[in-house]
């Protein structure tokens, strides 16, 4: 004999299944998980690499709360000199006290400690007896220098002699801590800059530009997957040519030779002869899109950028590939070349730059100051 089963509406159920739910899990609800020291370790170690690298072993002055004083007349001022019991702080890195280097390596188990400071310098010399004031500035002035000559930090007090001659020449406190703030030059003034024309005939963004070396003419590369040539002088259009079949992103005009390469995001690198308006050569081996491209200025050597993280080195005139650059993780958006070495540098959106041996083919440095990609290098014409 089997027995019947009471049959319940779908909403029940799931509210019985909510509630069982909840039962078995309300003695762990809202309870915050344990921290395991270790990991928060590891955790604060790669922070401090990553976020803190660049400046891991410099000492940080956390300067002075700025404090109002009240004058006599009632009116209210702002001094920004430290005060007894609200020094500013010096953060030496390190575990010890006062490292005897330049300074130690940041880590997760680092200790901050304070050192004598300016302000309390100056407030315990003006409460003793000026004979005592003198000798306990010397001394505890020379010791705070010490301190901070051998933890890297600069010198930023007055020698015991610059102290002793404030007090004996009566000066106050403001007198022996205010500091005049440095001037800037005032710019000289210029006209302001005006539009002077605007060009237009593309069919889609204008990703590239370059100038022919007469100052005559120059190019321009579009999404409409065309370069044009247009006259400097009057704006007008000279030539069009096609070839691309994608996105145009770099031109150049060669200064030794009548050729115009250009780049693209099909994957081609072209040549060419702007005596006969027509392609010569072709330049095979991007993965991927090719985002710039450069001319050597004394040799005649090629170098491209792609998206495929790399940079190729090419011989104009037989189309070999001379070198492969390798080494940045990510698109290599921009290069530029020059006489002098570093002969090469790439910027890329793995946020580094990188100076590159041309004879060799490998990277001398690598700048890594950006925090974001970099999409476009300029050199200076004369250093």
């Amino acid at each position: 004999m089997t027995e019947d089963v009471q049959k319940h509406s779908v909403h029940t159920l799931v509210f019985r299944s909510l509630k069982r739910t909840h039962d078995m899990f309300v003695a762990d609800h809202a309870k915050a998980i344990a921290l395991d020291d270790e990991s928060h370790k590891q955790k604060m170690g790669v922070k401090l690499k990553t976020e803190y690298g660049p400046v891991l072993h410099m000492p940080i002055l956390k300067e002075g709360r700025e404090r109002v004083s009240h004058h006599p007349d009632g009116m209210l001022s702002h001094q920004s000199y430290p005060q007894l019991g609200d020094d500013p702080e010096y953060l030496i890195t390190g575990t010890n006290a006062y490292p005897s280097g330049p300074g130690v390596a940041l880590t997760a188990d680092t200790k901050i400690h304070r050192n004598p400071s300016e302000g309390a310098v100056h407030s315990l010399t003006l409460a003793l007896p000026p004979s005592l004031a003198r000798q306990d500035a010397s001394r505890t002035a020379a010791s705070v220098a010490e301190i901070h000559r051998h933890a890297g930090v600069a010198e930023r007090i007055h020698p015991p002699s610059t102290a002793v001659s404030l007090l004996d020449g009566g000066g106050t406190r403001n007198s022996a801590l205010i500091r005049r703030a440095p001037t800037m030059p005032k710019p000289q003034w210029h006209p302001p800059w005006k539009l002077f024309r605007v060009i237009s005939g593309h069919l889609g963004w204008v990703r590239s530009i370059a100038v022919e070396p007469g100052n005559q003419w120059f190019v321009t590369g579009s999404a409409d997957r065309t370069i044009k040539i247009w006259d400097l002088a009057s704006g007008k259009l000279k030539l069009s040519l096609t070839g691309h079949i994608s996105t145009v992103r770099g031109v150049a005009v060669s200064s030794r030779s009548p050729y115009l390469f250009s780049c693209g995001e099909d994957k081609q690198v072209k040549c060419w002869d702007l005596e006969y308006n027509k392609v010569i050569r072709h330049y095979h081996g991007h993965l991927s899109a090719v985002y710039d491209l450069d001319l050597h200025p004394t040799i005649d050597v090629l170098v491209t950028c792609s998206r495929d993280a790399s940079a190729r080195v090419w011989d104009i005139r037989s189309k070999a590939n001379v070198h492969t650059l390798t080494g940045h993780t990510n698109t290599v958006a921009t290069v530029r070349c020059q006489a002098v070495e570093p002969q090469i540098i790439t910027g890329s959106h793995d946020a580094t730059i990188r100076l590159w041996d041309l004879i060799a083919g490998k990277t001398r440095a690598t700048l890594t100051n950006h925090k974001k990609s970099v999409r476009t290098l300029v050199l200076h014409p004369r250093q």
